[in-house]
């Protein structure tokens, strides 16, 4: 019997399940839980990577001892994130995707090669967190000077337990500047922008064994959480997916990149899977909801909020996507700004934030067929949100697609599943 470890860490927890397979099936045990998120500091939301590390060695520590026998291990987190290294010290602080400080350089980054163009180069949606603005903006506060290397969080992370610094593929491709033809940093774009050419190295596959941890193997798996949560996905066929976290990820496998006009004016984005594309648009999520609770109703039940939810008859809607919703001080405010009339009680903004979630997908779903060319009939939904009973009938209601919720670790499933099937590969 063969054990491996997936560490997979999201914007708000993370976890260390242990994997092995019997009667042919993945089977898992859940070893420790911690719990993340972006801490503020001098008016800047940031990672607190010393107590990252600090967590996923502890969580080695309580896997190994429950099974000595862990053969080996990786590590998925959110995509377009990094740290900064010079040598072995990372440069701190280590911002978080939501800060704001790439808001004044997104013009100067199309100013010097235009949306289009990184479009055409790349297949990535535009979002304002984007790797490459981020970079940019690093570049122009000299925070670039000195530095030998960026690795993506999940990759620092494995970095501080085997010493290797790694660049994988999957993860490599969220941030905006990995080329979709080639399937390799694209160093026109670096050129363009003035950016070091040594910090963008050969990318390497899922699969790869980049270095030892006391005796375990690191392997690199998807280490973009939306990878290995869509090689997690137990699909008959090639379905739709909905990665229902944080963020919500709807997409479907294709076997190339789509960067034709439709798709960039859709905002899509082509990002790298296990032997194929994954074709996905980004929806702000389960974000909305976690907000309002933490505001409106700190700690009461879901399935309390849910019923509330679906008692009551608030049925304006807004735009999930909408930027004022992406880092608000206050969600409630957010709502209210962007309504005619806010809901009477709480539970009427649940509800809007649910339904809005479900039409936005339906939105999301009419643009994928338009760009691809083809119709689906199911659509899998893993992840945290597949346990909202109330948000999949919505879903269901507003798609018209077979709703085939799935509430499994589906991260850790497909982080496991590229491990295993590594060592049957040897």
């Amino acid at each position: 019997m063969k054990y491996c470890l997936a560490i997979d860490i999201g914007a708000s927890s993370g976890r260390h399940i242990i994997g092995w397979k019997e009667d042919g099936k993945i089977q898992t045990r859940e070893v420790y839980r911690f719990p993340n998120g972006v801490t503020e500091a001098d008016g800047h939301l940031t990672w607190d990577i010393e107590a990252l590390e600090r967590h996923v060695k502890a969580g080695v520590d309580e896997a190994l001892k429950v099974c000595p026998e862990i053969e080996s291990l990786s590590v998925d987190t959110w995509g377009v994130d990094y740290v900064l290294l010079k040598g072995d010290e990372p440069v701190l602080p280590c911002y978080a995707y939501r800060d704001s400080r790439t808001d004044s350089v997104i013009e100067k980054v199309h100013e010097k090669m235009p949306f289009a163009e990184l479009y055409r180069r790349t297949g990535i949606q535009f979002q304002p967190f984007n790797t490459v603005y981020q970079l940019y903006a690093d570049c122009l506060a000299g925070r670039l000077e000195g530095v030998t290397d960026f690795l993506m969080m999940p990759e620092y992370l494995m970095y501080r337990l085997c010493g290797v610094k790694s660049h994988e593929y999957t993860n490599a491709t969220t941030g905006g500047m990995v080329s979709a033809a080639t399937g390799e940093y694209d160093m026109e774009i670096a050129g363009a922008l003035g950016l070091p050419g040594h910090l963008f190295r050969p990318l390497q596959q899922p699969g790869t064994v980049i270095g030892e941890y006391r005796g375990i193997r690191v392997m690199l798996c998807a280490t973009h959480d939306t990878g290995s949560a869509v090689e997690g996905i137990p699909m008959e066929g090639n379905e739709l997916y909905i990665s229902s976290g944080t963020w919500c990820l709807l997409g479907v496998k294709t076997p190339k990149p789509l960067t034709d006009a439709g798709s960039q004016a859709a905002n899509w984005s082509n990002e790298g899977g296990v032997g194929y594309n994954r074709y996905q648009k980004n929806i702000m999520g389960m974000w909305l909801v976690n907000r309002l609770r933490d505001e409106l109703c700190p700690g009461k039940p879901w399935n309390e909020i849910t019923a509330e939810a679906a008692e009551k008859h608030f049925d304006h809607v807004v735009d999930a996507n909408d930027p004022v919703f992406l880092a608000p001080d206050s969600m409630k405010a957010a709502f209210d700004a962007k309504l005619p009339h806010p809901p009477k009680c709480v539970g009427g903004y649940f509800r809007c934030a649910y339904r809005s979630l479900a039409q936005s997908y339906a939105k999301a779903i009419g643009e994928l067929e338009g760009n691809t060319g083809k119709t689906y009939k199911k659509l899998y939904i893993v992840g945290g949100g597949a346990k909202n009973a109330f948000l999949n009938c919505l879903t269901e209601e507003a798609t018209g697609k077979q709703v085939i919720a799935l509430p499994i670790e589906a991260t850790a499933l497909g982080s496991l599943k590229i491990q295993i099937d590594a060592d049957k590969e040897e």
